[in-house]
This record gives C-alpha cells, sequence and structure tokens, in this order.
C-alpha cells in the first residue's frame, strides 16, 4: 500500500469517529472495521473532554485531525494550530468549506491556508474535488497527499463523477490520493479503490447504519477488496462477448 508522509498503513479505510449513538459503539465499529485511522473534528467534538480524547487514543490506530466546519482559511489554520498541540501530530484534514448546501471546499481558501500550513510543517491531507488545476495547484502549494471527494459529505451518493476522478488518478499517478465524503455502501468503497485511489475516508454510512459495527466491517472487507482487485490488473471492458471455453476441438456435426 502507498504511504502517506512516509507512513504506510494497514488498511485502505479511514473512519470518523461523528455521530455514533455512543463511545462503545464507536468503539465497536472501530474493532469491527480494521481501520487503520481516525479522523477527530476539533471543533464539533471538542467539548466532549479529555474522555473522548482516551477513548480514540485507545483505538490504537493513527489520528488524523481535521478542521470540519470551517469557513475560511484563517479559521482553518487556527484549528489545525489547535489541532497539532492537542494530539501532537503534524498531520492535518484540511477543510475549508465555500458552499452552505454542498458543502464544497472554497478552493481560495484551501489553497491558502494549504500554503500556510505546509509551511509551518504540517502533513497536509486537503479535502478537495476532482479539479485537476486545483489538485495541482495544491501540490504545488507543499501538500502530499490529495483527497478528492466521492460527493457531498453525507450524502451517500457514492462517485458522483467518475470519469473527472479516473482523471485525476491518471494524471497524478505518484501522488498518494483518498476519496473522502460522500460513500453510503461497501461498493462504493471498493469501486474507488478498484478505481486505484489507495484509501477512502467515511464516517456518515457506519455511524449512522442500523448496525454501526456490522457495517464498519462490510467496508472493511470492501475496501480490502477493491485494493485487491485493483493490483491483481482486472480485465478491460469489452464492447463484444467473448466465449470463456475455446471452440478448439468442438466436435461439428
Amino acid at each position: 500500500m502507498r504511504s502517506f508522509y512516509g507512513v504506510t498503513l494497514s488498511s485502505p479505510l479511514m473512519l470518523g469517529t461523528a455521530q455514533y449513538p455512543s463511545p462503545a459503539v464507536l468503539q465497536e465499529a472501530f474493532r469491527a472495521s480494521g481501520a487503520s485511522v481516525a479522523t477527530v473534528s476539533l471543533r464539533r467534538e471538542g467539548g466532549q473532554g479529555q474522555a473522548f480524547w482516551d477513548i480514540i487514543r485507545a483505538l490504537g490506530v493513527h489520528i488524523l485531525p481535521n478542521t470540519a466546519g470551517c469557513h475560511s482559511a484563517r479559521e482553518a489554520i487556527t484549528t489545525a494550530q489547535m489541532a497539532r498541540e492537542l494530539f501532537e501530530t503534524n498531520w492535518i484534514k484540511l477543510e475549508v468549506i465555500g458552499h452552505a448546501d454542498t458543502l464544497q471546499p472554497d478552493p481560495f481558501g484551501l489553497l491558502e491556508a494549504t500554503e500556510a500550513l505546509a509551511a509551518d510543517g504540517f502533513e497536509v491531507f486537503p479535502y478537495t474535488t476532482e479539479d485537476q488545476v486545483l489538485a495541482a495547484r495544491l501540490l504545488e502549494a507543499g501538500a502530499q497527499v490529495l483527497m478528492p471527494w466521492g460527493a457531498p459529505i453525507g450524502s451517500g451518493l457514492g462517485l458522483n463523477n467518475r470519469y473527472g476522478l479516473r482523471t485525476l488518478r491518471a494524471a497524478f499517478p505518484d501522488v498518494p490520493m483518498v476519496i473522502d465524503a460522500g460513500l453510503g455502501l461497501p461498493s462504493h468503497a471498493a469501486e474507488a479503490l478498484e478505481l486505484g485511489f489507495d484509501a477512502v475516508l467515511l464516517n456518515t454510512a457506519v455511524a449512522q447504519a442500523g448496525d454501526p459495527a456490522a457495517m464498519a466491517r462490510a467496508f472493511g472487507l470492501a475496501a480490502q477488496a477493491g485494493a485487491l482487485a485493483r493490483a491483481a490488473d482486472p480485465m478491460a471492458p469489452r464492447d463484444m462477448a467473448q466465449p470463456s471455453t475455446p471452440v478448439i476441438g468442438k466436435a461439428w456435426l
């Protein structure tokens, strides 16, 4: 598996920590998923206190703080600095939201914050769209990972723009990429890995399932299956049928 800022993960699944019915359910879901990374929002969950942070650390996975809920570069930079002090990590999932309804990233604020944080020693995971021009600018600004959305956050729609995601993956073959947001079914995760993305990040699809632990396990298995399928070099689609059994040696009557 490709490394992220020098860290090779044991699983291509990254899982959020919000919206679970209880801390016990959160822990059970993580155990079932085999996820290698937990994302934590300083703004949305910080009010739960030290007990919550102890639960997150006890998961035994890499912590990826995020700047969820930030709507300006300045706000995101300040939140990232607070998260680094609390979690003692340079990793930061950078969100700068530009549209209230779709939660689409603000490309201008995202680029500004990426440049500032990378210069300050952060290892930035920018939540972005499938726009290739923006991707190139983010890499120039110091990001070494890209996190394009599959669909709007919490929508469960899956991969809305498969063409855009395929071309983005092809344009930057050596850049680690994570499909982040909008995945609703394990099949969406498998498809993302089959397309050549290195990991998936999701939250709502697991946390709000009727059985979060079972859904978490399903996503973990699907992500692994997608990664294995990609590594196995799958066959290309064909326009015509082709028999799996050869006609050579067949009796002609």
